[in-house]
């Protein structure tokens, strides 16, 4: 049973059903679902599907795509020698079948461009030359290889430039969607112990998959990341390396943007990693960017080199917070640091980062959905060392002329309470942003919590609560 992707499967059934040929690109981070996804929607029948193999060289792609074409049908499928041949092979399949539309489906497309193979020239020649020619075409390339499917699919300056007629990112699941995926796994869990599941794992339901009905949340954890034998416990090199083929320089800027909370500038980056400030640098932080690792934001007034590159990705945080640091490889790690201060200050970061990815259901349940609104962070950084500064994670500009000034707090089992200092800091915030930007809008204090506010003589002041309740709508 596939879990959501509602509105990714009615794009590749809008393109099965299209008048004319189609070219989509479904693309997203390792493990991420995107292979069942076309799987699913189009109920495991394809005229030909194809995946390629990880670091084969060409003649192993070339007599791999082969065996597809025999499993297609062509029961006599002479030995390719370029990818021409194998393209032209696929033409003789296509043009023999009987299927209305003919859906053709290639996954890990990256890994079949060797070097020197002309791969690339071959697709393109079959698009453009042949397929794009007929109106029963459509063509469906996947891979876990991002960056190659960017650069060399999404933005193609060759012969595939504007060539594709849909592209799907494949973004995690929400805390809604790990909640019922969980209980289609037979998993016992409650609100919370999702969220601090998603605090460590995100949406990705290939993580998630790893839990044991016989395990509690906080078992199951040491057991999956952990543990010896941890299906989890080396995912990091793997993620990476399986993303962009050469891994180093976007290991290098999470890792620094690892050892900051409210991110680095691009020249801090340039600093922090020893990278060069060209245009390689860009693409890299676009591709972490679209992959949902790291966010850009700036700050309304402030210039463009002055924007903020955040690590965003909570599976990665987990990494560099627990995972590397547990150099004596205690297989109870998780167990036995639920009550370190480290622990808790962790809490604090993942669950913002978490109302981050949850910014329409923040939204929701505001009464703003329909409404237009500006969703950023921000900071002030005064100049003297006697002023105070302030960052606020999170700011709703509304159309109504309402401002909402959120603030995250995590705590277990309990409602927040707002404090003395507490108070005095919020304060401070609201007072600092209406000075530094100068709106005249109306300025509402908004608490994100999982379990709500208590009631004290402090409460008052806050204009709106969203709990965890709200982040799974």
């Amino acid at each position: 049973m596939i879990v959501g992707r509602k509105i990714e499967q009615e794009k590749l059934l809008e393109a099965k059903h299209s008048e004319y040929s189609q070219f989509i690109a479904v693309y997203g981070r390792r493990r991420v679902g995107k292979t069942f996804l076309i799987r699913e929607t189009f109920d495991y029948t394809f005229t030909f599907q194809h995946t390629g193999l990880a670091k084969g060289k060409t003649s192993v792609q070339l007599e791999n795509f082969r065996q597809s074409l025999i499993e297609a049908g062509y029961d006599n499928c002479p030995h390719p020698n370029t990818w021409l041949d194998a393209f032209n092979l696929l033409k003789i399949v296509i043009k023999e079948s009987k299927d209305v539309k003919k859906v053709i489906f290639i996954d890990e497309l990256p890994w079949l461009d060797t070097p020197k193979s002309d791969f690339m020239m071959a697709l393109e020649h079959f698009w453009n030359g042949w397929a794009t020619a007929r109106k029963d075409i459509l063509l469906i390339v996947c891979g876990s290889a991002t960056s190659w499917i960017i650069s060399k699919i999404i933005h193609n300056h060759g012969g595939l430039h504007n060539r594709l007629t849909g592209r799907i990112l494949l973004q995690p699941f929400s805390l809604s969607e790990c909640e019922e995926y969980a209980e289609s796994l037979g998993l016992t869990m409650s609100r919370e112990q999702i969220l601090e599941n998603y605090m460590i794992m995100g949406g990705i339901p290939y993580y998630w998959s790893f839990m044991s009905r016989s395990l509690s949340q906080i078992q199951n954890i040491d057991a999956i990341f952990f543990a010896k034998d941890g299906q989890l416990r080396n995912e990091f090199s793997q993620l990476y390396a399986s993303l962009f083929k050469k891994e180093e320089p976007y290991i290098a800027i999470v890792t620094a943007l690892a050892q900051k909370k409210v991110g680095l500038t691009r020249s801090e980056i340039i600093e922090s990693t020893g990278l060069r400030g060209n245009g390689g640098l860009t693409r890299k932080l676009s591709e972490l960017e679209e992959c949902g690792f790291i966010r850009k934001y700036s700050t309304p007034g402030k210039k463009a080199k002055d924007a903020l590159y955040q690590l965003i990705d909570n599976y990665t945080i987990f990494y560099f917070r627990f995972i590397q640091s547990n150099v004596e490889g205690d297989e109870h790690f998780w167990q036995a640091s639920l009550d370190a201060q480290f622990h808790r200050v962790w809490e604090g970061l993942a669950f913002e980062r978490v109302v981050l990815q949850h910014i329409p259901q923040v939204k929701k349940a505001l009464g703003i959905s329909g409404m237009l609104s500006n969703a950023y962070s921000w900071r002030y950084q005064p100049d003297s060392n006697d002023a105070k500064g302030a960052q606020i994670d999170l700011v709703i500009d509304r159309r109504d002329k309402v401002i909402n000034l959120c603030e995250m707090k995590y705590t277990s089992d309990t409602e927040y309470v707002i404090t003395k200092d507490e108070d005095a800091k919020l304060r401070n915030k609201r007072a600092a942003y209406r000075e530094q930007t100068k709106t005249k809008k109306a300025i509402h204090l908004t608490m994100i919590t999982p379990n709500g506010v208590k009631r004290n003589s402090y409460w008052n002041d806050i204009q709106s609560e969203v709990t965890l309740d709200d982040l799974f709508q």
